[in-house]
């Protein structure tokens, strides 16, 4: 029994191994084509309804689709601001998508779009329960990079996000949640 058990995980052994082998072997060539960044980011947030800038960080991943031309860029971030004389923490957390042509290495520029989990958190004085939603948006945007060593480079970026008017519990009932970012990190090429 001890032997058959053996025999037959060296088969799902072989079975395992050899389509990893094969793969390795055809990706193997392709080793710059794959290569993508990793990038941590911090800057500033300013919603289109508040006169002042609050901080956002955020962390982005992103690899090349036409090799030094067109750039897919997946990231998530945190914002929050306050609105209505502190009557409401708007708390935000954007997992975008994003596409960027880059016909000179220094510089890109593109758009994209996102989906925004978004915490309305009401002062204790108005009464009002937290709710939570999900919405979509659109920005436009563009970056600017410059080496620092070999396989990292600062990222700066900017971008303005578009979405529909939101709804709130207070008075005005409606608000444009529009905002425009800026970013600074450091893209790790791997």
């Amino acid at each position: 029994m001890n032997g058959q058990l053996r025999i037959r995980s060296g088969r799902f052994a072989a079975l395992l191994l050899g389509p990893a082998l094969t793969a390795s072997l055809l990706v193997a060539p392709m080793g710059r084509a794959l290569a993508g960044e990793i990038i941590p980011s911090v800057g500033l947030t300013r919603s289109v309804d508040s006169d002042e800038a609050k901080s956002l960080v955020g962390l982005a991943l992103r690899g090349s689709l036409i090799p030094g031309v067109v750039k897919t860029e997946v990231g998530i971030q945190y914002r929050q601001e306050t609105l209505y004389n502190g009557d409401l923490k708007l708390r935000q957390w954007p997992v975008t998508a994003s596409l960027w042509l880059a016909p000179v290495p220094a510089l890109y520029a593109g758009a994209g779009v996102g989906w925004y989990q978004t915490t309305f958190d009401y002062s204790d004085g108005t009464g009002i329960n937290d709710t939570t939603h999900q919405d979509f948006g659109v920005h436009v945007g563009g970056g600017v990079r410059v080496p620092l060593v070999p396989h990292a480079n600062l990222d700066m970026n900017g971008r303005y996000v578009f979405m529909q008017d939101q709804e709130s519990h207070l008075i005005p009932s409606k608000f444009n949640p529009d905002f425009w970012s800026l970013t600074a990190g450091v893209a790790i090429g791997f």
